[in-house]
């Protein structure tokens, strides 16, 4: 599909999955070269990451520990600028390496954020990988470690990014018109 429509907004295609994938299998080669033998704790930042999520764990292919947390900023296409944590992550986090797992980057607030939060809460070392990064939208002081595609300040659907909750299951990322 070449255009889509979520509620009152108009969306065209912007990056086709294989190209997504493509990212992700680099990405995925960098974090094994990174953490060799480590044991580090993946978290997946839900709701959006969820297919980034599936799809990295699967080129990753080893025995990784993986757990869950949810954060939110954004009502609509607009960020709040106030983080909520709807779900924390359920794991000790003292002394371990911690990879946070996010579907997109923008403002890097959430990010910034929860980065802070592990830190407090004793990881040794916190890394950050985007499966996408809009350097241009960027708020505060924050180089993500590793970044499947930058993109402009766009707002786009797909591949687990929602327009209120919707478009979250369309295996492309469409723009908004």
């Amino acid at each position: 599909m070449n255009r889509i429509r979520l509620k009152d907004k108009e969306f065209e295609l912007f990056i086709p999955e294989q190209e997504i994938n493509d990212a992700i299998a680099k990405m995925a080669k960098q974090i094994k070269e990174d953490v060799g033998h480590e044991n580090p704790l993946f978290v997946g930042v839900l709701n959006g990451a969820f297919m980034f999520i599936a799809e990295l764990m699967r080129h990753l292919n080893d025995s990784y520990e993986l757990t869950f947390a949810r954060y939110s900023s954004y009502r609509g296409t607009n960020t709040t600028g106030i983080v909520k944590e709807i779900i924390p992550v359920q794991t000790d986090v003292k002394d371990r390496t911690v990879i946070l797992l996010e579907d997109i980057v923008d403002s890097g607030l959430t990010m910034q954020h929860v980065i802070h939060k592990m830190k407090q809460e004793g990881a040794r070392n916190v890394r950050l990988a985007t499966m996408l990064f809009k350097p241009d939208a960027l708020k505060c002081d924050l180089k993500p470690d590793y970044v499947g595609l930058e993109m402009p300040n766009d707002f786009i659907v797909g591949y687990g990014l929602d327009y209120d909750e919707m478009g979250r299951s369309y295996r492309d990322i469409y723009k908004i018109v």
